[in-house]
């Protein structure tokens, strides 16, 4: 196989990116090129994740070798040709210190082990990956700390609004008028890059599911009952922000519990979808008892046997969950909903450091609240309130006028979901 002439091509093709037409991506900032720490950046298939570590590299100076494994010319490579590999890149730019292997564990069972050589031999990675096993298997594994890892998500709105030329800072009544108008797009679009700017993009999205599905997990995990699969992942897409359990699935699919918990556990390795757990004390519930988000809001609509359009409010709540994933450090925060029986409900509990930070609703029209709407919002933030004692009490609308209100002694902060999109608020 002439893979220096593979390469070479690939080689091209990146060189040949315009950076003046690419967008600043919040995660940039955490590949630190200097570490001796494999940078690993894993996502969502088509999220950017390579486009982002190409950016990074070509706007540093530094020479580096490419390898996108993620083409047809390198599939089912045997263990002594990486070493050909990286031959052919020595031949094609002389001496490297830093390698960037974009998507690769599709070289199957191998690669921890071909990473771990470089590492030990003082070179700089840069990796990309489109499955968190990448790093909860077989790199933790073989590793053992030595990489540190990036999530990348789709879009955030602020992205995809600078990708749109939007201001984000303006105040005036044109640029806010103008935010809230791309975010009514993007709570139906989403925010995968390479449909930004266009107008038939169901099918696209659907085909991408479809390969998530195939390829990312049933190729990767020898699945057999690719139908079981796909017709959970397209339930949990169905059931966004809605509290379920693994028996309850297991009941609709008609597959056992513990195929449903497995399956599960694929689907969120994937990035096809992510999870909220509930808040407790106790570990049992926080397992037993969770919620699911599509990790892109246009995957709610636009997967195979979708039921119709979720609801705005639904889809809002998703962008939130999005949003707030982004924000907190995988470190040392975490994110769970917070629910009494049927007393109340509040949609997200924020915990930094091991301690509750915030609690925040999400509802989409609250200019003209009902009683009962009210009711379920801020009086179910004060009691969430009194349960976890967080004072921080905050209420995201799409439609309403930014205000505080007061309840019982406790502040509660209305921001309109545009402003804390931006961080406006």
């Amino acid at each position: 196989m002439d893979f220096r002439r593979i390469l070479s091509d690939q080689r091209s093709e990146l060189d040949n990116l315009d950076l003046s037409a690419l967008v600043s991506r919040a995660e940039e900032a955490n590949v630190n090129l200097n570490s001796k720490l494999a940078q690993i950046v894993i996502g969502v298939r088509r999220s950017g994740k390579s486009t982002l570590c190409q950016k990074v590299l070509l706007e540093s100076g530094i020479k580096f070798g490419y390898v996108n494994f993620d083409d047809e010319n390198l599939v089912n490579l045997h263990p002594e040709q990486l070493n050909e590999i990286i031959e052919a890149l020595y031949r094609l730019h002389g001496p490297l210190d830093y390698f960037f292997f974009d998507e690769i564990q599709n070289v199957r069972d191998i690669w921890p082990l071909f990473v771990n050589r470089l590492l030990r031999q003082g070179k700089r990675l840069v990796i990309t990956g489109s499955n968190a096993n990448l790093l909860s298997g077989e790199l933790a594994t073989h590793l053992t700390g030595r990489y540190h890892q990036i999530e990348n998500f789709p879009f955030s709105f602020t992205e995809y609004c600078s990708m749109l030329g939007i201001d984000m800072k303006s105040m005036s009544t044109v640029a806010t008028g103008l935010r809230q108008k791309t975010l009514d797009e993007y709570l139906i679009k989403g925010g995968m890059p390479e449909i930004v700017y266009e107008h038939e993009y169901s099918y696209y999205l659907k085909g991408l599911v479809e390969s998530i599905i195939t390829k990312d997990i049933c190729r990767r995990h020898k699945v057999r009952n690719v139908e079981s699969i796909r017709r959970l992942a397209n339930l949990v897409l169905d059931l966004v922000g809605q509290e379920v359990q693994t028996n309850e699935l297991a009941a609709k699919i008609g597959i056992s519990h513990p195929t449903v918990a497995k399956y599960l556990q694929y689907l969120k390795e994937s990035y096809l979808i992510c999870e909220v757990p509930v808040f407790s004390y106790k570990n049992l519930d926080r397992q037993k008892i969770r919620k699911y988000y599509a990790i892109d809001v246009a995957f709610m609509s636009n997967h195979e046997y979708a039921l119709g359009s979720p609801g705005l409010g639904w889809r809002l709540e998703n962008v939130v969950t999005l949003e707030l994933m982004r924000r907190i450090s995988p470190e040392s925060d975490k994110l769970f909903y917070l629910k009494k029986n049927k007393d109340y409900e509040v949609d997200f509990v924020v915990v930094k450091n091991d301690k509750v930070s915030e609690l925040i609703q999400v509802t989409y029209d609250f200019s003209d609240p009902s009683t009962k709407l009210r009711n379920r919002e801020l009086i179910g933030l004060v009691k969430g309130s009194h349960a976890v004692g967080c004072d921080k009490l905050t209420l995201i609308v799409m439609e309403g006028s930014p205000r505080t209100e007061t309840i019982d002694n406790k502040e509660i902060r209305i921001v309109k979901a545009s402003d804390w999109l931006a961080e406006l608020d």
